[in-house]
Formats: structure tokens, sequence, C-alpha cells
């Protein structure tokens, strides 16, 4: 296969441009990784002040049926 200056050239301009949008995907990426763990992180510390002050809160894992059936056991967090 035979290629010229000009098909070397679109070819450069095309890996150009798919390492600018990879790279562009890859920060969105890292900043939603922080965005999360920043949540993570929250939702840990409000948890641990939760336990701290004795509020226990009780979810069933059935949220739509009653949960004194044995059938649904309850969790405590």
């Amino acid at each position: 296969m035979d290629f010229n200056k000009k098909d070397a050239a679109n070819l450069e301009q095309l890996l150009e441009s798919l390492i600018k949008m990879v790279g562009k995907a890859n920060h969105t990426v890292d900043s939603l990784q922080k965005r999360v763990g920043q949540l993570e992180c929250l939702i840990m510390e409000e948890q641990l002040e939760n336990r701290e002050k004795g509020l226990i809160r009780i979810h069933s894992k059935y949220p739509h049926q009653r949960s004194n059936s044995k059938n649904n056991p309850i969790h405590i967090s």
C-alpha cells in the first residue's frame, strides 16, 4: 500500500484528533471519580456523626411492604 504525503498528513491529523478526544474523556472520568470520592466521604462522615449522636436509621429491604413479616428482614445501619 502506497501512501503519499497527503495521506500521511491526513492520518497524522486523525491520530492527533483521536489523542485529544481520549485525553478529554480521561479528564472527564477523572473529574467524575473525584466527585464520587467526595460524595462517599461526606456520606461516611454523616453516618459516623449519626452513630455518635445515637441516631440509627432503620430501613427495610422491601420498602413497599410491611416490615413486620418474617419474610422481610430489617436492615439497621
